[in-house]
């Protein structure tokens, strides 16, 4: 297993070949997102020759992987300094529902932080959500379909999470601007 500051990789052998499975810097919350495979160094041609069977890939172990890039201390780094974020995100999602309301502010930091635990991996977001801002996970489905529905978060089918649209990122732009004058 090598780690860098160009992401992670894991090597596996499989009969003649070598298998490495690479991941992005950041938190690793899925499989790789590119694996090659290479004839082994001395490895007589004949083993070679005719190629990658089907039986070498049902034998990569990508759960294995898997689980040993994310034991990488730059993986628990970023895994943690993500948390850090989302929750401090959920915190100002939390400040501007109790201070505005449901307004296009409290919206854009909801679905920011619903995207963002959707595109690390989580499993679960809305309980996590609503925990976080002290609403029922229920609530928290209301508001998200409201944002949707408002045009601040696009839908992914089949699954949780979306894309931030213009209007949602020029929000969270006013809200960044309005965070450095206060600075």
């Amino acid at each position: 297993m090598e780690a860098d500051g160009g992401g992670f990789e894991v090597t596996q052998q499989q009969g003649a070949w070598v298998v490495r499975m690479w991941w992005p810097p950041g938190p690793i919350s899925g499989g790789p997102q590119r694996i090659t495979i290479e004839a082994a160094e001395d490895v007589p041609a004949r083993e070679v020759a005719r190629g990658i069977s089907t039986t070498v890939l049902r034998r990569l172990d990508v759960g294995a992987a898997l689980k040993l890039a994310k034991r990488t201390p730059g993986a628990q780094r970023t895994l943690e300094e993500a948390a850090a974020k989302l929750n401090e995100m959920g915190e100002a999602a939390r400040f501007a529902l109790e201070g505005e309301g449901v307004s296009d502010h409290y919206l854009t930091l909801l679905v920011a932080a619903y995207a963002a635990m959707a595109d690390f991996g989580a499993s679960a977001p809305v309980p996590w959500l609503s925990r976080l801002i002290g609403r029922r996970p229920e609530t928290v489905k209301d508001h998200l379909k409201r944002a949707r529905r408002d045009g601040l978060l696009t839908t992914v089918a089949g699954k949780a999470g979306g894309e931030l649209t213009d209007k949602a990122q020029a929000v969270l732009e006013e809200v960044a601007e309005a965070s450095a004058e206060r600075d």
